[in-house]
């Protein structure tokens, strides 16, 4: 019995194209240095993003978030 030896998938054992990186074509990341070494980098939804347009307003409401959870005598989340 002879078996074929053909291939579903021409790219079979190798990457896809699209999934192929050009590592001579990379560049350092512009941003890694206005990040903190201890900070938490956070994604927020397009429309949680438009009315925080920067991290000083967010920092900013959960830190009063965080008093008012801490004041005795208020319900604590969790």
């Amino acid at each position: 019995m002879n078996k074929r030896r053909g291939s579903r998938n021409r790219h079979e054992g190798n990457l896809a194209r699209e999934y192929r990186f050009d590592y001579s074509k990379s560049r350092p990341n512009r941003l890694a240095r206005q990040v903190a070494k201890n900070a938490v980098v956070v994604v927020l939804d397009p429309d949680v993003a438009a009315v925080f347009r920067d991290p000083k307003k967010v920092n900013s409401l959960l830190r009063a978030t965080i008093a008012a959870l801490k004041k005795p005598g208020s319900r604590r989340a969790g």
